[in-house]
């Protein structure tokens, strides 16, 4: 006979979204239980040398005090000191964050959510079981990697989503092909260079990004205007959400870090823009691809990347199938109202989920304190 636990709210999930709302919830003296791996995202999908591309004012903190500068400050390290962002440094400041705000996080899985007596039964990959009246549910991008349709005909073994490649020594002396031209697809390359692969060629259709420093200010608005009006975004006209989307697409993804190109300078890095994957061969050399590509050059890699950013499928997330017939979805993402609720009275979703109904800018760390004070505003209003 397995436990079961009783509470007001379950949080599902313990990234950015699902500590500052298990933080600001707390505070409020909502009785919640949190079940996650503590950061694991980011612990388990993010390599080792990887650069955020955050500042020290992306914080998790709804009530301003345990943000990151406060971490730094206590840990006397400057600004400048950790500029860019190393990943180890902010998962640094996630587990003071949790420390500070006595944050339990029950590490394990949640394998599936059903509803139950008016509100939700979770069972545990431990085999306990929570019977909670409220569920939020926090996903992150790790379940939403998407790859192209050729990806299939690649031998096993010889590819993955940039997501799941975090280790690079395997590829030292290796001829490596990066789909994908964004930062991620750039950063790879650098890191994938410098644990000694013999090549490493970068294939996208768009330019070659603008390399540049990017001032974020400019999500100061959007989030201040999300606390301020009830359903800002959706409040927008189309096109001024248009130009938001435009603005944060120029910022995020038609310009990458400047400190990436001296990193690039490698002989053993070749970029292709303009460009994409005409034809695979996975055949080839013993399962070795030879890829043609759209302007007829030919490359042999022995491994590929794919730096392709991701797409949302709420299928694709394990512990909402029992719920899935009843979450309406639009362009992949679930339905929420103003408050994170779905369709399903007392499930809410947060984070990349909420960025159809939220803004793209909830796709970024820089949302998860808003994200936490609208969504206890709801759950104060129930």
């Amino acid at each position: 006979m397995h436990d079961t636990t009783s509470t007001s709210m379950l949080i599902v999930g313990a990234g950015p979204f699902a500590l500052s709302a298990a933080a600001l919830a707390r505070e409020h003296g909502i009785d919640t239980i949190t079940v996650g791996r503590p950061m694991g995202f980011w612990r388990e999908h993010m390599p080792d040398g990887l650069l955020l591309r955050s500042g020290p004012d992306w914080h998790l903190d709804a009530t301003g005090e345990h943000t990151l500068r406060a971490y730094l400050d206590e840990r006397r390290l400057g600004t400048d000191e950790v500029a860019p962002i190393p990943v180890a440094v902010f998962l640094g400041y996630a587990d003071w964050f949790r420390d500070a705000k006595q944050i339990e996080v029950r590490e394990e899985f949640v394998t599936d959510i059903t509803r139950h007596d008016g509100g939700f039964e979770a069972e545990c990959s431990g085999g306990g079981r929570v019977h909670s009246d409220v569920v939020v549910a926090a996903p992150g991008v790790g379940y939403f990697g998407s790859l192209p349709d050729w990806a299939a005909e690649v031998v096993p073994g010889r590819a993955a989503h940039s997501v799941d490649l975090i280790s690079f020594d395997a590829l030292s002396g290796r001829r490596v092909l990066i789909v994908g031209g964004r930062q991620s697809a750039y950063e790879w390359a650098a890191l994938i260079s410098e644990h000694g692969a013999e090549r490493v060629d970068v294939v996208h259709r768009h330019p070659v990004p603008r390399f540049e420093a990017v001032n974020w200010d400019f999500f100061d608005d959007y989030v201040e205007s999300t606390l301020r009006v009830d359903g800002w975004w959706r409040r927008l006209a189309p096109t001024e959400q248009a130009a938001v989307r435009e603005r944060c697409r120029q910022a995020g993804r038609a310009t990458l870090e400047p400190w990436l190109p001296p990193r690039l300078s490698s002989p053993a890095v070749h970029v292709w823009p303009r460009c994409q994957v005409a034809h695979v061969d996975g055949d080839a050399r013993g399962g070795c691809p030879r890829i043609t590509l759209s302007n007829s050059e030919t490359l042999q890699v022995d491994h590929i990347v794919f730096a392709t950013g991701y797409a949302p499928d709420l299928a694709r997330v394990p512990y909402l199938a029992g719920l899935l017939d009843r979450i309406a979805t639009r362009n992949g993402f679930p339905v929420l109202d103003e408050g994170f609720q779905s369709t399903v009275p007392g499930l809410y979703l947060t984070g990349f989920t909420a960025t159809q109904d939220f803004g793209p800018f909830f796709g970024f760390v820089k949302a998860a304190p808003v994200s936490s004070t609208v969504l206890l505003r709801a759950l104060e209003s129930r």
